[in-house]
């Protein structure tokens, strides 16, 4: 995302571009540069699990069933409700209705927040079950180091998602108290626009991670 410095005459406008236009574009090209890193990296770690689960498939689907279906099922829902009014945020500053966008973008930190609050029940539910990996960790079953295997990868895959979520809620409540300042218009709403695709960037990886870790092998 391009900085929202000021450049030349215009408001928004930073000093090493021409225009509004060529400063979103360049602005579009490095959101879509980073975000592809990203998917790289994510990408690595759905390998890595769906390498691990075909080795030893009865021990992940036992350890997915310790997972709250119902819970998963809910974050979901609360997240795929989050991309709708953060698109419609950013729809609100393209057509300049900043205030519009603002109350939408709030709407936005609250599901993300909502999914945090309830990741952390399930987080302290796995504690409770000893299903945390380390010294303390209790699978009943034959397998359990590869239990174990399965759990490590669950922290790790949904912690670095709930640090993006995090990340994600910081620069939304940012673009929303500009978006209340009307930083935004028809003309200069990349930052926001930037932050749009960032945010649906993270809710699709949990789209990917919700059938991976709980839905595969239920029968």
């Amino acid at each position: 995302m391009a900085s929202e410095g000021h450049g030349h005459d215009l408001p928004g406008l930073a000093h090493h571009f021409d225009s509004y236009a060529q400063q979103r574009d360049s602005a579009t090209l490095g959101m879509w540069t980073f975000l592809v890193t990203e998917i790289l990296f994510f990408g690595g770690l759905f390998a890595a699990y769906g390498v691990y689960r075909s080795l030893y498939p009865e021990v992940f689907r036992a350890s997915s069933h310790t997972l709250s279906i119902q819970l998963g099922t809910f974050n979901t829902v609360v997240l795929i409700a989050s991309s709708l009014t953060m698109a419609l945020a950013v729809r609100g500053g393209q057509t300049g209705k900043g205030k519009l966008a603002a109350a939408l973008l709030v709407l936005t930190l609250i599901l993300g927040s909502v999914f945090l609050v309830v990741k952390g029940f399930e987080y302290h539910e796995k504690f409770v079950e000893h299903h945390v990996p380390g010294a303390s960790f209790h699978f009943e079953g034959p397998d359990a180091p590869h239990a174990q295997l399965f759990f490590s990868l669950y922290f790790l895959m949904t912690g670095l998602h709930a640090l993006h979520m995090i990340i994600g809620i910081v620069l939304v409540g940012y673009v929303a108290i500009r978006a209340a300042s009307g930083a935004y218009t028809p003309e200069n709403y990349n930052f926001l626009e930037g932050t749009g695709l960032y945010w649906h960037f993270v809710d699709l990886i949990w789209i990917f991670l919700f059938p991976l870790l709980y839905l595969i092998g239920r029968h």
